[in-house]
């Protein structure tokens, strides 16, 4: 079938295969909203009753280079989730409760077995934040990606009731912010880990030890089961998804310019792998901050009489959580998020 486009390196029988590999994953995932899936010219989703004022909150995202490392290790398992989690973590943090969600990857040559696999993480990780996957792209592209080369990006539709969405207006001064703990790096800062780790010690994927390997691919942390039944109560008042520029870019987009945050350091524990990474590249604190998220994945802005509930809560959900510094007033001068006490670096 199609001999010609086969010879000129887009095999369609194996896009089939890979399809049939993976759709009972995706179709795991679907929720009652969707009313059609794979398989179609396009996927059909149904909103939810029970809005009074609905709103869709959109993201959508890539997982970076940390695909470099993966396809290094030849471990597609995990990759899925890092690219649901940076979508899924970031429409939360504007209140949003996720519906569903469709995904792409280029890649050099549809491998059936490895695409489902990458396919099956990305249902896996779609499942765990209550969404549907419900559509999405494979395109074999062997002019464009080198071999075993594939990259992944994907796009995630939530839902909130309108006066219920976290814009910045709800966090006032005296709010206690807590720290929700990440499983690590995340999908963040890894053009200087591979720069710092693999390309200035002259060093391959295969050279790092086990327990290295191991800590640069975890997943990234998925925080919807944990927040999402906090958003009705109104005990939430902000949420700032720690992504790329790290705590001193993200946590600002969480409340107005007449506020500022005060982080307290040595209020959580800082993981080890960026202990490593400071030490090894003799980066500078403002290179920390801005580049990685140090061990806190989410940041949540409550009042003081509710702070012990609501971590209580979370904790009870499965989150690590710290108190970790406090929302204040801000100068003309000042900067929109300082830090008190003892710095690490």
């Amino acid at each position: 079938m199609a001999d010609a486009y086969t010879k000129a390196g887009v095999d369609i029988t194996a896009g089939d295969q890979a399809v049939q590999k993976m759709s009972n994953a995706v179709k795991s995932t679907y929720t009652d909203g969707v009313l059609a899936g794979i398989g179609g010219f396009a996927s059909i989703f149904q909103l939810p009753q029970g809005y009074q004022e609905p709103v869709l909150i959109a993201g959508s995202d890539g997982v970076g280079s940390k695909l470099l490392l993966a396809q290094a290790a030849d471990q597609h398992k995990t990759i899925g989730q890092d690219l649901v989690a940076m979508i899924v973590n970031d429409i939360l943090a504007q209140g949003a409760k996720p519906l569903f969600m469709l995904d792409y990857m280029g890649i050099d040559k549809v491998a059936p077995d490895k695409v489902a696999q990458i396919v099956s993480g990305i249902a896996m990780a779609s499942r765990a934040s209550k969404m549907a996957l419900i559509g999405g792209e494979t395109a074999e592209l062997p002019d464009m990606y080198r071999k075993d080369e594939y990259d992944l990006a994907g796009f995630a539709v939530g839902i909130a009731e309108k006066n219920q969405i976290l814009d910045g207006s709800r966090v006032k001064t005296g709010d206690v912010l807590l720290g929700l703990a990440s499983s690590g790096l995340h999908s963040n800062g890894f053009s200087l880990v591979r720069k710092l780790l693999l390309t200035d010690a002259h060093k391959t994927w295969q050279d790092l030890d086990d327990d290295l390997q191991k800590e640069l691919l975890t997943a990234t942390r998925i925080y919807v089961r944990s927040l999402l039944p906090l958003l009705p109560t109104g005990q939430i008042h902000g949420l700032a998804h720690i992504t790329g520029g790290g705590l001193l870019e993200n946590l600002p987009r969480m409340f107005n310019k007449q506020l500022a945050a005060v982080i307290n350091w040595q209020s959580w524990p800082i993981p080890a792998i960026f202990q490593r990474l400071q030490q090894t590249g003799q980066l500078s604190k403002q290179d920390m901050l801005c580049t990685f998220n140090l061990g806190i994945g989410m940041l949540t802005a409550v009042s003081p009489d509710q702070a012990q509930a609501v971590k209580a809560q979370l904790q009870k959900s499965g989150e690590r959580v710290y108190i970790v510094g406090q929302i204040i007033d801000r100068s003309n001068d000042g900067p929109a998020v300082d830090f008190h006490g003892e710095a690490p670096w």
